[in-house]
């Protein structure tokens, strides 16, 4: 029997960051390990400068999803003015930058995923664990900071409705939890399919097979230098039960 954490993570915009290209901000269908642990941060009050604290919370616990709803893709178009770059000049605020009369427009497009919901499991890997799993639980109920879906403009819309569970296996403990039945999801449009993502177990401790690995460079490093690093992810889907959302 292992203990995991589980909460729901809803909204009506979410951004999951992928490897940025060029012009091009991609997401992913469903959150990456950064962004839970900078939510679970955020949650505890921790601040992007803490580098050591972040490290050890992206060291110690483990992620698993289920995506009960992948959601629909959104791009954005976005413009930025910026002042050009120039040695020994620094601009500390927003404020210093639109100061400059030599101001330049940088296009991008962004992308989000709306309407997405996804039930999310944490487990505690060894026992360097700076926080308990009820500790955690506690501070989702009463977050320090206001927790977003990716990006500050995507806050979450739902409460996250901790659950700790005792189970024999991840895909147990996410059988344990019901919101993906809940009467205002079910307009939702969804697949025929219900995916599954998780790290560092094995099919038995998992209680599913994995059909494939992925590499995926979503391991904090660094939050303010914005380093990642890879760690292998396993995937599984399995049929949507017919009242099941």
């Amino acid at each position: 029997m292992r203990m995991f954490l589980l909460f729901r993570l809803y909204g009506p915009l979410a951004s999951w960051g992928e490897v940025a290209v060029g012009e091009q901000r991609l997401s992913a269908g469903y959150p990456s390990k950064s962004a839970i642990l900078g939510l679970l941060g955020a949650a505890l009050g921790i601040k992007r400068e803490q580098e050591e604290v972040h490290r050890t919370l992206s060291s110690a616990y483990r992620v698993g999803i289920r995506v009960d709803n992948a959601g629909e893709l959104l791009r954005d178009y976005h413009t930025a003015q910026v002042p050009p770059e120039r040695r020994n000049v620094k601009y500390y605020t927003r404020r210093d930058e639109l100061k400059n009369d030599d101001l330049y427009t940088i296009l991008s497009s962004r992308d989000y995923r709306t309407d997405g919901c996804y039930a999310v499991a944490i487990w505690i890997a060894g026992d360097d664990a700076p926080y308990s799993l009820d500790e955690l639980a506690a501070s989702l109920k009463n977050p320090k900071y206001v927790p977003y879906l990716g990006r500050k403009s995507c806050p979450v819309a739902l409460p996250l409705t901790p659950l700790l569970v005792n189970a024999v296996s991840l895909k147990a403990a996410f059988d344990q939890s019901t919101w993906q039945k809940e009467d205002f999801l079910v307009p939702l449009p969804t697949g025929t399919q219900i995916s599954y993502y998780w790290e560092e177990l094995g099919n038995e401790e998992a209680g599913m097979p994995a059909s494939m690995v992925y590499a995926r460079r979503d391991q904090a490093l660094s939050r303010r230098r914005w380093q990642f690093a890879e760690r292998n992810e396993f995937y599984f889907s399995e049929a949507r039960e017919e009242e099941a959302l």
